[in-house]
């Protein structure tokens, strides 16, 4: 009973493990979307495609950081979106739209390309290309402050930062 019991525990102890090492996933479009709903987190979406050698890029040198991934799970609803799957329907504000159909929707014309959203579900602005992590990490702190509602432009922000601290 022991051995058994030892053999279990060291089994969740090494599931555990890998885990962790895996990192956080995010979330599919309608699980985020429910996540979000009443929510106060800011959500971004990335509309990705298969076939993007910089989707992959990204995903492996920014979205893996432990940095971004505790700032990002802790601050925001990080949902992916297959941009070119027509398979699948989802709910956007009420519309019942394909992935493909809400990438245009979003005006994503190049990939990958993040959307970020207010928790009311505003587009805030959409950014196209393969960002750097600390670039990313810079953009985070502007949306998680909410800086875009005081005006203060992202280049204003990155020389001196901006007094719009959201209140929790």
């Amino acid at each position: 009973m022991k051995k058994s019991l030892l053999s279990a525990l060291f089994s969740l102890i090494f599931l555990f493990q890998i885990t962790a090492e895996a990192g956080q996933s995010w979330y599919a479009f309608q699980d985020g979307m429910k996540l979000a709903d009443g929510g106060e987190k800011h959500l971004i979406i990335d509309f990705y495609a298969d076939w993007c050698h910089w989707c992959k890029v990204m995903d492996k040198e920014t979205f893996s950081d432990p940095e971004v991934e505790k700032q990002l799970f802790k601050n925001f609803i990080p949902i992916k979106l297959n941009a070119e799957s027509s398979s699948e329907t989802i709910t956007f504000k009420g519309q019942q739209l394909t992935p493909r159909q809400l990438t245009s929707v979003f005006q994503v014309t190049g990939f990958p390309s993040l959307a970020f959203l207010t928790p009311d579900m505003e587009v805030i602005t959409v950014i196209p290309g393969y960002i750097k992590k600390d670039m990313f990490m810079n953009i985070l702190e502007y949306m998680e402050r909410e800086c875009y509602k005081s005006q203060t432009s992202f280049d204003e922000f990155l020389e001196k930062g901006c007094d719009n601290r959201k209140s929790k």
